[in-house]
C-alpha cells in the first residue's frame, strides 16, 4: 500500500503513545500517508508526535515539509524513493547521488534519518522496474557512502507477502521461483551493507484469502482452542498468531537462500475499520482487536517461533484514513486516527490513555453533549475574563488533541474551577460543566489539580491569556516553547 503527504493535523494524535518504543527492545511506529483530505500541516503533525511519544515514522516519500519539522526530535524516519522514482535512479548514479543529496543529506544530522525505503512493492506492483531495483538499491547507498552517511543511514525495499509462493507452513515457504534472481540479488546486497528486509505484513488479507482454512482468531491475536491450534507439522512450532506466521515464513524463505541473519522489520501492517457490505470483517472492533493485540505482541520483545531473540520491530498503517485513495472502501479506512487528532477506536496503551480515579482530587469537565456555542462561549469566558491559562490548549501544544470544544472546554473549565473555588468559583458555565472524581489527564496532558505526574510536557504557568475568538480552532497567541525529550534508545540498523 502506498502513502502520501499529511495535513495541519498533528494526524499525530493518531500515533496514540503507542508508539513508545521500549528502552531496550522491540518499537512499534506508524506509516505516514498524505492523501488524506484536510491534512494538518506538517508542523502539526510533529508536535502531535512528540505529544505522544511517538519514536519511529514512515513517510512514503521524501516530503520536504515534514522532514523540515522532524529536524531537532529523536523521531527516527523512514523515508522513501517513490515507485515512479526507482526507474530513474536505478539507470542513473546521478540521479541517486542528487536525489542522497537533496532528501538525505540536506536534512541530516538536524533530522534523525535512519532508512531509506526504495519504492513501495515493487517487484508485485510494477514488476517491469524489476531490473533497475537493485542498481537503485546500489547507487542510492554508494551516494550514502560518498556523504558518509552508510552508517546512519541504511537502505532497504519493502515487499508484500505476494513475493512468497506458500506461506504455510512457515517451515516449508520459499519465495516465488519467478524473483529468484532479483530477490537474492537484493538479500545479498541487505547483508553486505548489514540492512534488513522490510515486510509489508497484512493478516487481514491473508485471512480473507484463505477462505476460512483459518478461523479470524488467529489473525486477531485471540486466543485459539485446542481444536483450532495451529501448528507447523515439520517443526511442531505452534503459532499463536497469523503475524507471526508471515514473520517465519519469511525467515524461512530467506534461510533458503542460505541467508539467516538479515532482520526482518514489519514495515506496514494493521486491519481496515470499514469494508462495507462486501468485507464484513473489516470493522472497528476487529481493527482496535487487531492493533491492540499487536501493540502487546511487538512489546513482548520476542521473534516469532524460529526466531525467538529477534523482536519484530513494526509499523502500523497507518495514521488517518487516506480518503483519497482509489478502490473500495477498505482502502480508504486504515487510520486509526481522525484529522482532528480524535481515536477511531479506543487504543490501550499502559503508557498513555486516562488516568484511574483520584478520590482525594475533583475535577470540572465539560458534559457529554453540551451545545457546542454555549461551549464556546464557555471557552472564550474561562481563557478571557476568568483567566485561566489555556496555552496548553493552542495549537502545536500538549492539550490541543483531540481538536474538539468539549477537550478544550474540560481544560480551560478545569483550569479556572482549580484556581478559583476557594474564592467562590463554580463549575457550571451556563450549565456546559460538571465535576467527577475521575482525572481527565492523559500521559501527555496533564490537567491542573491532578496528582498524576504528567508527560513530557511541564503543567502551564498560572496566567490570564486574551479571549479565544469564535472558532474550535483557537486561534489566541501561542508562546512556543522546547520541550526535551528523551527517548529511552535508538535500534541500531
Amino acid at each position: 500500500m502506498i502513502l502520501m503527504t499529511l495535513k495541519p493535523w498533528l494526524a499525530i494524535s493518531i500515533l496514540f503513545s503507542f508508539c513508545i518504543s521500549n528502552v531496550i527492545g522491540a518499537f512499534v511506529g506508524v506509516n505516514i500517508g498524505t492523501d488524506v483530505t484536510n491534512l494538518p500541516p506538517a508542523s502539526d503533525v510533529v508536535a502531535l508526535l512528540k505529544a505522544r511519544q511517538i519514536t519511529h515514522v514512515r513517510l512514503f516519500n521524501a516530503d520536504a515539509h515534514m522532514l523540515k519539522a522532524l529536524a531537532n526530535t529523536s523521531i527516527e524516519v523512514i523515508i522513501g524513493v517513490t515507485n515512479e522514482e526507482v526507474l530513474r535512479i536505478g539507470e542513473s548514479p546521478s540521479a541517486a547521488a542528487n536525489w542522497v543529496n537533496q532528501n538525505v543529506a540536506a536534512y541530516m544530522p538536524g533530522t534523525n534519518i535512519t532508512a531509506i525505503a526504495v519504492g513501495s512493492e515493487v517487484l508485485t506492483a510494477i514488476p517491469n522496474a524489476a531490473p533497475v531495483l537493485v542498481p537503485a538499491m546500489n547507487y542510492l547507498h554508494k551516494a550514502l557512502v560518498a556523504s558518509r552517511l552508510n552508517n546512519q543511514v541504511k537502505v532497504s525495499t519493502p515487499q508484500s507477502m505476494d513475493v512468497i509462493a506458500k506461506a504455510f507452513p512457515p517451515s516449508t515457504a520459499t519465495f516465488n521461483s519467478s524473483w529468484n534472481s532479483t530477490i537474492f540479488q537484493i538479500l545479498q546486497f541487505l547483508k553486505n551493507t548489514n540492512s534488513y528486509y522490510m515486510l509489508n505484513a497484512y493478516p487481514y488479507y491473508e485471512y480473507v484469502h484463505s477462505a476460512g482454512i483459518f478461523p479470524i482468531e488467529y489473525a486477531l491475536f485471540q486466543p485459539l482452542s485446542a481444536v483450532k491450534q495451529i501448528v507447523d507439522p515439520n517443526t511442531l512450532f505452534h503459532y499463536e498468531s497469523m503475524f507471526d506466521a508471515l514473520v517465519d515464513a519469511t525467515y524461512n524463505s530467506m534461510e533458503a537462500f542460505n541467508f539467516s541473519d538479515i532482520p526482518i522489520v514489519v514495515t506496514e501492517t494493521g486491519w481496515p475499520w470499514d469494508g462495507g457490505s462486501k468485507e464484513p470483517d473489516a470493522t472497528k472492533e476487529n481493527a482496535e482487536t487487531f492493533n491492540n493485540n499487536l501493540i502487546r505482541r511487538v512489546s513482548n520483545d520476542t521473534g516469532p517461533p524460529s526466531q525467538p531473540k529477534n523482536p519484530i520491530n513494526t509499523f502500523i498503517y497507518e495514521m488517518f484514513n487516506e480518503d483519497k485513495r482509489p478502490g473500495p472502501i477498505s482502502e480508504k479506512s486504515w487510520g486509526i486516527f481522525s484529522t482532528n487528532g480524535t481515536e477511531v477506536y479506543s487504543i490501550s496503551l499502559g503508557s498513555s490513555g486516562g488516568i484511574s480515579d483520584n478520590s482525594s482530587a475533583v475535577f470540572c469537565v465539560a458534559k457529554s453533549g453540551a451545545d457546542e456555542n454555549k461551549l464556546q462561549d464557555g471557552i472564550n469566558w474561562a481563557c478571557g475574563q476568568g483567566h485561566a491559562n489555556c496555552n496548553a490548549i493552542q495549537s502545536g501544544q500538549p492539550c490541543y488533541f483531540p481538536d474538539t470544544l468539549q477537550n478544550h472546554a474540560s481544560y480551560a473549565y478545569n483550569d479556572y474551577y482549580q484556581r478559583m473555588r476557594s474564592a467562590g468559583g463554580t463549575c457550571d458555565f451556563d450549565g456546559t460543566a460538571t465535576t467527577t472524581t475521575k482525572d481527565p489527564s492523559s500521559k501527555t496532558c496533564k490537567f491542573t489539580g491532578s496528582s498524576h505526574p504528567g508527560g513530557v510536557f511541564p503543567p502551564a504557568a498560572f496566567g490570564p491569556i486574551g479571549a479565544i475568538s469564535q472558532s474550535s480552532t483557537i486561534q489566541a497567541p501561542v508562546i512556543m516553547y522546547t520541550v526535551a525529550v528523551f527517548f529511552a534508545l535508538l535500534m541500531q540498523m
